[in-house]
């Protein structure tokens, strides 16, 4: 008998591992569903780097800190995301007699794929279908309307200085492929004033660890009244309570969760994506966010438009609960 046929309310296993993007996805799919989940801390050992199909449905590639938890009474739903969380999932799922329904964020390669339930894999990545695969739009996030409520009160008496309309410059930076330079970073700055300018009003202004070097240049073309966070500065990350007060948000297209999280936001989202620093997927991406109305190509012009908060969260926790039967 599982734990939801002997309580009535399923148990929810999530599996978080410590790349930050994988743990903000997995969150925003639970909070989405509203269900109470316990939190599976993941740290590998060296044999992690294997391929899964050599791995295989286990735990040994955990540390024994990470492993003492995972034990019975398995969970009705693991809900996981990334390549090396699978093994573990694909193993809870074998311990527990196939019961366990997996939900996996993102393609967790080909070895035991048939065994997921369900895998919610980016539209842009363009996979060929399965019974189990469900496209989604960006990438899921926390960035939900409360989320954003609250934040904008945190902040807006540490921001009212800036003059109206407010508008979120979220930087990203160099990827594994390609290179924020100076140059592109500069012509940023001055788009995003010019936007600013053009409407009277001001930047907020956050770069990323991936910025790098290229942020002094990014800041040196900053040419109207600001808030500036750098990366690495000391005090309180206004990130959330930028998009919770921006009147327009602009984002540069080098990350999926940074576009998916400022298209949360009811207002413009301008995406910022040069050809030298844009990967292919990524333009798939940008395409769909313009075709579907969340978004537009940063031209340095600002127009009042709205759309409706984009949240793959809500998708995929809707199709867990259609899947499982929750209601």
């Amino acid at each position: 008998m599982t734990p939801a046929e002997r309580t009535g309310q399923p148990v929810v296993w999530l599996l978080v591992d410590d790349r930050a993007g994988n743990a903000s996805q997995c969150l925003g799919v639970a909070e989405a569903l509203g269900l109470r989940y316990l939190k599976q801390d993941l740290r590998y050992t060296a044999s992690a780097n294997l391929p899964n199909f050599i791995i295989g449905p286990t735990f040994g590639h955990l540390t024994r800190d990470s492993r003492v938890n995972l034990a019975a009474p398995w969970p009705d739903l693991v809900v996981a995301a990334g390549r090396r969380t699978a093994p573990v999932a694909l193993n809870i799922k074998q311990k527990s007699g196939g019961k366990t329904f997996l939900a996996q964020i993102m393609y967790p390669g080909d070895s035991g794929a048939e065994d997921f339930d369900l895998i919610a894999v980016p539209r842009h990545d363009q996979m060929p279908p399965q019974p189990n695969l469900l496209e989604i739009t960006g990438a899921p996030h926390r960035v939900t309307a409360s989320v954003l409520a609250d934040a904008a009160a945190q902040w807006r008496d540490r921001l009212a200085h800036l003059p109206a309309p407010c508008i979120a410059l979220i930087v990203g930076g160099s990827t594994k492929r390609r290179t924020f330079t100076d140059a592109m970073a500069a012509e940023l700055g001055r788009l995003a004033s010019d936007m600013a300018a053009g409407a009277g009003g001001s930047l907020m202004v956050a770069t990323s660890r991936r910025t790098g070097d290229a942020a002094a240049a990014l800041i040196d073309a900053v040419a109207v009244p600001s808030h500036v966070y750098r990366w690495g500065d000391e005090g309180d990350n206004p990130y959330m309570g930028y998009l919770g007060l921006a009147d327009a948000v602009v984002v540069t297209g080098d990350s999926v969760s940074m576009c998916s999280e400022a298209c949360a936001t009811p207002g413009p989202v301008y995406i910022h994506a040069p050809k030298k620093l844009t990967v292919l997927k990524h333009a798939r991406l940008h395409q769909e966010l313009f075709e579907a109305g969340y978004a537009r190509p940063l031209d340095g012009t600002l127009s009042r438009w709205t759309h409706p908060p984009l949240n793959a969260a809500d998708t995929v926790a809707a199709e867990i609960r259609s899947r499982m039967g929750l209601g």
